[in-house]
């Protein structure tokens, strides 16, 4: 078994209330949960779950109504607009299930726009990037505009972009809802290829059961409630134990 890190992510309470005029709609419901440093995190749920509006107040792309989200000890959940956007730039990396690529900047430039964020030269970030569209197959399509791309090539790219200033924690919202199941397997491989090299935590968003065996950690959400929230190590261990038993 692979050693576990301490927790980078802590939720502590967390609840979400929309208001839409004079009622109210709770998305999420007292969450509380912590992620180690370095565990695979897929959080899954059926629309209206609530795992979305979880991640993005991971992200802090939106504000709690109570309760608080800590990263590396920083309380993410306080911080203002210019607090955030510093922390994401240092912390934080993101894949999307719909690329979210500039249009007007090619594979390269896209790969290395973290990088001009963080104030890095240009002639840097862009051998940066470089080296991480070769890691992900992509040596063919470097000045590619993303309208030249396919899907999967997309997707690729967008990969590349995440993981381009070694962020500790990636958020990943459905990063293969667009794609076939071949395309899938490769790019699930390559995110957790990246994690496992540079000791990276990811916190992805999925519908799809099948995800689970990339996990490390699995949580459950229904009506904004966790109805499961355990490690994949802990469940192998159990369903072995069972085997175990019903053999003997």
């Amino acid at each position: 078994m692979k050693k576990r890190g301490k927790p980078i992510i802590q939720v502590r309470e967390l609840w979400k209330i929309y208001r839409m005029g004079e009622e109210e709609a709770a998305a999420l419901k007292g969450v509380s949960l912590d992620i180690l440093q370095g565990e695979i995190c897929c959080i899954f749920g059926t629309s209206g779950s609530g795992k979305s509006t979880l991640l993005n107040l991971l992200a802090g792309m939106e504000r709690p109504t109570a309760g608080e989200v800590r990263i590396r000890g920083a309380q993410v959940s306080r911080m203002n607009e210019e607090e955030l956007a510093v922390f994401r730039q240092r912390y934080m990396g993101f894949i999307f299930q719909s690329y979210n690529l500039l249009p007007s900047m090619t594979a390269v430039e896209n790969t290395a726009l973290p990088l001009m964020f963080r104030g890095v030269p240009k002639r840097e970030r862009e051998e940066e990037a470089v080296k991480m569209l070769k890691r992900v197959g992509l040596s063919h399509r470097l000045g590619y505009y993303p309208g030249q791309m396919s899907g999967g090539q997309q997707q690729r790219t967008g990969i590349a972009r995440a993981f381009a200033s070694r962020p500790e924690v990636i958020f990943a919202d459905e990063p293969t809802g667009n794609l076939d199941s071949r395309t899938t397997e490769d790019i699930m491989e390559m995110i957790i290829g990246f994690a496992r090299r540079y000791r990276q935590t990811i916190v992805m968003v999925t519908h799809d059961p099948d995800m689970e065996r990339y996990a490390d950690r699995v949580i459950r959400l229904v009506d904004g409630v966790i109805v499961r929230n355990e490690s994949t190590a802990v469940c192998y261990k159990e369903a072995f134990s069972r085997r175990k038993e019903g053999q003997a």
